[in-house]
C-alpha cells in the first residue's frame, strides 16, 4: 500500500522525529537531521513505560515528564509546530504514525539503558525493512561507550587512563541552536491530550518539587546559567 503524501509541498519529505529524554530544541541532533531533510517536522513522544521495565519511571519521574512534555509542546507551537502524543506500543504506534502523515524518515537520540536498547533496536530494523531512513543520534554524551576503549579493545576499569584516553579524543561538536520555526504538515495526526497520560499524582504531593524546580528546556538553561556563573569558579577547588 502507498503511503499518502501529506507534506506541505507535494513531493517534499516528511520526517517523524521522536522524543524521548531529551525534551528540548536546542542541541538536538534528531531534530536537526529531520530539519535538514528539507519538508515537513512531525515531533512526536510515545509514552511506554511498560517498554522500559525493570527501570521504568517512578511518581516523581512522571510529575517531571508532564511538565517537561507542556513546556516542550509550547516552544514547539510558538515555531509553528506541536507536539503528537501517544501511548505505546512503539514500534506499532510508529508505524501508524507513517501511515498516517506519508513520513519517509524517523529520527530519534539515544537511550543506553538495555532494555532500551533492546526495543530500539528492533524498531529500528524493522522501519528499514519497510524501506524507511531510521537514524539515531547521540544527543548526551561527549563520547558514545564503544569508542572509549582501551588497546584489549575492552572498556577501562581504572579511571586515570580512562580520563587520558578521553582527552586525547576529537573535541566533541558545538552544541546546536534551536531552530527558529518548523515545517508543518498539511495535516496533524491526531494527538491525546496531555492529561490522557496520567502522568501528573491523584494525590498533590509535588508542591515541594512545583517549588524548588522549573522542569523544562527553559529551567534547564537557568540552573546551567547559575552553574557556570557560581558554581563553575570554584568547583575544582570546592
Amino acid at each position: 500500500m502507498k503511503r499518502p503524501n501529506f507534506s506541505r509541498e507535494s513531493g517534499s519529505p516528511v520526517a517523524l522525529v521522536w522524543f524521548r529524554l531529551d525534551l528540548r530544541l536546542a542541541d538536538n541532533p534528531a531534530l536537526a537531521a529531520a530539519i535538514q531533510r528539507g519538508g515537513a517536522v512531525v515531533p512526536v513522544f510515545i509514552h511506554a513505560p511498560d517498554e522500559e521495565a525493570p527501570w521504568s519511571p517512578g511518581g516523581a519521574s512522571n510529575w517531571w515528564l508532564h511538565q517537561s512534555l507542556k513546556s516542550l509542546d509550547a516552544s514547539l507551537r510558538e515555531r509553528g509546530s506541536q507536539l503528537i502524543l501517544r501511548r505505546g506500543p512503539t514500534r506499532e504506534t510508529l508505524q501508524a504514525l507513517v501511515h498516517e502523515t506519508g513520513a519517509t524518515s524517523v529520527f530519534w537520540n539515544r537511550r543506553y539503558e538495555p532494555a532500551v536498547i533492546a526495543r530500539d533496536t528492533t524498531v529500528k530494523d524493522a522501519l528499514r525493512h519497510a524501506g524507511l531512513m531510521a537514524e539515531s543520534f547521540n544527543a548526551a554524551l561527549l563520547h558514545e561507550p564503544w569508542t572509549i576503549q582501551n588497546q584489549s579493545g575492552k572498556p577501562f576499569r581504572v579511571f586515570t587512563p580512562f580520563w587520558k584516553h578521553c582527552l586525547a579524543q576529537p573535541a566533541p561538536v558545538m552544541p546546536l541552536p534551536a531552530p527558529r520555526q518548523l515545517t508543518a504538515p498539511v495535516r496533524w495526526p491526531k494527538s491525546l491530550c496531555l492529561a490522557a497520560l496520567e502522568l501528573e499524582p491523584k494525590i498533590d504531593w509535588a508542591a515541594g518539587l512545583k517549588t524548588a524546580w522549573q522542569p523544562g528546556e527553559a529551567g534547564a538553561h537557568t540552573h546551567l546559567k547559575r552553574f557556570l556563573h557560581a558554581a563553575h569558579a570554584n568547583y575544582s577547588d570546592h
